[in-house]
């Protein structure tokens, strides 16, 4: 049986918060998102639930590292696992998109990569003073995910994802709020969750049909097409060809010894 790092606890004023809990980095591998996506179809089916608050359990000031690189490193894994690791992984993001749920990301701490989408698929996100965010892979020597840059783009623009997106840059707080990443700061990590249930419980006053048809009109096309299964099986294809390359496999090679390397 895989180990349980996604709990959900449901609050009595109509909303849940899901906390993320695999030490000690909260990298996300398949079981991880698996995990997520059963929690927002639990969530979406419960009549008393309205919203969602999303939120890092580890002890370390991180919301998530992103997408385990073991789930990407090709000689650890298949072309086979790597498939049914993208299509759940985006399945889980797309679904969380378009929810009908209120949906909010708490995060403490760094947020990069496939933390960072989780968090663009939010309707409102919350974030630690010392926090970065972006969408780093670049960095890692992979691509950004097409659907991803297009998600980031209609959020806060195509001329700012440009250069963030090229050159791997990861934002403070201070950045990512002047252009609408984030929408809030708070100064400690124990602020955090509170900060966004009140939010929660502010947001909850808006009553539900008018919000959930317009959040359609807003994202469910986007999200059909994040969704469909027989793109995100040739997405997955094209990915692990990419990740194949000796170049690709001897990038991550020196992220991985840079992750060995012990701390001063």
């Amino acid at each position: 049986m895989p180990s349980q790092y996604v709990t959900a606890d449901i609050k009595s004023d109509g909303y849940a918060v899901i906390t993320i809990k695999r030490e000690p980095v909260n990298s996300m591998n398949m079981d991880v998102w698996v995990q997520l996506l059963s929690a927002l179809d639990e969530l979406e089916n419960n009549p008393k639930v309205r919203g969602v608050i999303f939120q890092s359990g580890i002890s370390r000031p991180i919301f998530t590292a992103g997408n385990d690189l073991l789930e990407l490193y090709a000689p650890k894994t298949s072309k086979e696992r790597y498939t049914k690791f993208w299509k759940i992984s985006n399945q889980f993001l797309a679904r969380l998109y378009r929810s009908k749920l209120i949906t909010i990301s708490a995060i403490k701490g760094a947020c990069p990569a496939g933390g960072c989408c989780l968090s663009m698929c939010c309707d409102y996100r919350v974030m630690s003073e010392d926090g970065y965010i972006g969408l780093n892979e670049v960095a890692l020597g992979i691509s950004v995910p097409n659907i991803w840059i297009k998600l980031m783009s209609s959020i806060i623009g195509q001329g700012k994802a440009d250069k963030i997106l090229q050159f791997a840059v990861l934002l403070d707080t201070k950045q990512a709020k002047e252009i609408g990443l984030i929408d809030e700061i708070v100064k400690e990590h124990d602020q955090v969750l509170p900060t966004a249930e009140g939010i929660m419980k502010q947001l909850l006053k808006t009553p539900d049909a008018g919000r959930q048809v317009t959040k359609g009109f807003l994202r469910n096309e986007f999200a059909d097409v994040w969704g469909n299964e027989e793109r995100l099986t040739k997405e997955a294809e094209g990915g692990f060809e990419l990740l194949s390359l000796p170049r690709t496999v001897k990038a991550l090679d020196g992220v991985f010894a840079r992750l060995r390397k012990p701390k001063m």
